[in-house]
């Protein structure tokens, strides 16, 4: 199942991360912005705990971590880094629902997937979980079960909406190409089988069926299309400028096969803007190139920034969130 069947996507959205650390303001932009296509914004700059890999882990099942100086580690039972995370996570879904009051489409929310949270997360000799096969599947199991309690909660909260998940990967090409590092930044993590990956990310995307699309981001090169749409992937979410030669025949295939690309062509930090429509010019282009039907680009294509804003003033990250509105209506208007 695709998961594109009969659903409407709206035509640009964010990624993720904000700056700054007020959720309610944070809420208010992103709905205020995306009239069809709201998200669930994350404020990093808050702290351990709002970051994507500690919000993340305030979501598991039966598993719990600290803060570590090297990162977060396992720990046998929640602690103040684990409630703060959930005390956050609570905070930012009050602003939402506050500001989605009667909305009816789709909401997007984002986790940190499998593999990028195996490369994160240390068990307790301070070794990434990523290592141990057996620690892999705990946390995938974990991962998908406090992911079906978090989206059934973003449901009841926002009854009218379509809940779309998107797992952050940012880690997967590193992971399957064996380029992990490990703590004592040596060596590196030997690759995970690519059947491996493809059946952990299949576990963790089945948990929206029947429910919405999954959407796997990475904002790394060499993003794994084809894996990705074998796992389910319904949307696959990646920073333009980063695209070569080499991924064009996977995102024809990908087009052609009914999968959203949510194309990153606005800069994530602080540069001047330019107009819309050069904005989305690259993109008009690569249509061309791969001989796809110009009509089709604006039911095939979400415009979004490169990836998160956490990094943006905060002046910058409403522009640019209120330009990738504008960037898609040109691209919707002008498909040409």
């Amino acid at each position: 199942m695709s998961g594109n069947d009969d659903f409407s996507w709206g035509p640009a959205t964010g990624v993720g991360s904000m700056p700054g650390g007020d959720a309610r303001e944070a809420a208010r932009t992103v709905a205020g912005t995306f009239e069809d296509f709201p998200y669930l914004a994350e404020l990093p700059a808050r702290g351990p705990g709002a970051d994507m890999i500690g919000r993340t882990i305030g979501l598991l099942v039966e598993m719990y971590a600290h803060v570590e100086p090297s990162g977060w580690r396992v720990s046998d039972r929640p602690g103040r880094d684990t409630r703060r995370a959930r005390s956050w996570m609570g905070e930012d879904l009050d602003a939402l629902e506050e500001f989605t009051q009667g909305y009816e489409g789709v909401v997007k929310v984002q986790a940190v997937g499998p593999w990028t949270l195996a490369a994160a997360l240390e068990l307790r000799g301070g070794e990434a979980a990523l290592g141990d096969p057996g620690a892999c599947r705990d946390l995938t199991a974990s991962l998908a079960e406090g992911l079906r309690g978090h989206l059934a909660e973003v449901r009841r909260r926002i009854p009218g909406a379509r809940v779309v998940l998107q797992l952050d990967e940012p880690s997967l090409t590193a992971v399957l190409r064996g380029q992990v590092r490990t703590a004592s930044g040596y060596r590196t993590h030997r690759a995970v089988d690519r059947q491996v990956v493809e059946s952990a990310l299949r576990d963790v995307v089945a948990v929206n069926e029947g429910h919405g699309p999954v959407i796997v981001h990475s904002c790394a090169p060499d993003v794994p299309f084809a894996l990705l749409r074998r796992a389910g992937a319904a949307g696959i979410s990646f920073d333009f400028g980063l695209l070569t030669e080499r991924d064009e025949e996977q995102i024809g295939e990908a087009v052609e096969g009914g999968t959203r690309l949510l194309v990153g062509v606005v800069e994530s930090t602080d540069v001047p803007l330019s107009d819309p429509a050069g904005s989305v010019m690259g993109v008009r282009t690569l249509w061309r190139r791969l001989g796809l039907y110009p009509g089709t680009l604006a039911e095939s294509v979400v415009v979004t920034p490169s990836c998160g804003l956490a990094g943006a003033s905060p002046a910058y990250a409403r522009a640019a969130l209120a330009h990738c509105v504008t960037a898609a209506r040109s691209l919707a208007d002008n498909p040409e």
